[in-house]
């Protein structure tokens, strides 16, 4: 199976992560877990659909899908073969660049043309069609580039409380937020409700999280040693956590598998 992860124009980077494709001729159906990362998505199936079960049903997926923050894991299962392009997008970028309030989407999948079918109605073709999936990354950063508007007010406020919380790891307090910024509590939960999906408690766990899978990467560390490093005052809250994300223990969950959760959430390193 081909996991690729290609980085957008620099001038996108404030409102994009990254774009991703998988690729899999198998056509053998395989079960995939995914695990929240605090990224909202825009994603394309160019060849065979894939089955969704996000609450105790399952259903087949659209072929073009929007995704919104997640707070517990759910499952994926092939139909055939794997063509997937996806655009991850900033905690907040949705909302900037299309102005979707991220509280609708809130573990929802959802079909991409009941929110922006016009905006999408001229690149969705060319997303779904056998082209080389770089020539596809080329036409998304054409259009990402053309959809930039002027920041707002709360544009920056938001993305200095995202900043933040990438910063520290997860590992800050919503008071501390409140207080770095000049903000109340009460309008920085409104904000994140709109601009990201997740009150600002909840993604600072998300984040706190994610810093786990590049600990793991890092070096060889003890569980007591990765809890601490990521801000639990004990292992027992450690694993409760990662249990509730993930559905398993730690220690018994492998990291070093080839699959979408440990794709996503292996990410790149930032020196």
């Amino acid at each position: 199976m081909l996991y690729d992860r290609i980085e957008p124009y620099f001038t996108l980077t404030n409102f994009i992560d990254c774009y991703w494709v998988i690729e899999s001729n198998d056509r053998t159906p395989h079960q995939q877990k995914i695990i929240p990362d605090g990224f909202p998505e825009i994603i394309f199936h160019y060849r065979d659909p894939y089955r969704i079960n996000i609450s105790g049903k399952w259903e087949t997926q659209e072929t073009c899908l929007l995704a919104g923050q997640i707070r517990n894991h759910f499952l994926l299962e092939n139909t055939g073969s794997s063509g997937m392009i996806g655009i991850k997008f900033k905690p907040s970028g949705l909302t900037r660049l299309f102005g979707i309030e991220m509280s609708d989407l809130t573990d929802k999948v959802v079909n991409l043309n009941s929110y922006l079918k016009e905006e999408f109605k001229f690149l969705t073709e060319h997303l779904l069609s056998p082209t080389p999936y770089f020539e596809k990354v080329d036409s998304l950063n054409k259009f990402f580039s053309e959809r930039k508007s002027a920041e707002k007010k709360n544009d920056l406020l938001v993305e200095k409380a995202l900043e933040l919380i990438f910063e520290k790891d997860g590992v800050i307090s919503v008071s501390d937020l409140a207080g770095i910024l000049s903000v109340g509590e009460r309008k920085l939960e409104r904000l994140f409700d709109k601009y990201v999906g997740l009150s600002p408690k909840f993604y600072t766990r998300i984040i706190r999280f994610n810093y786990i899978f590049q600990l793991i990467q890092k070096k060889k560390l003890s569980w007591s040693e990765v809890a601490h490093l990521s801000g639990f005052y004990d292992q027992s809250h450690f694993i409760n956590n990662f249990q509730e994300f993930t559905g398993e223990d730690p220690s018994s969950y492998f990291f070093e598998d080839e699959n979408m959760a440990n794709f996503f959430l292996k990410r790149p390193f930032v020196n």
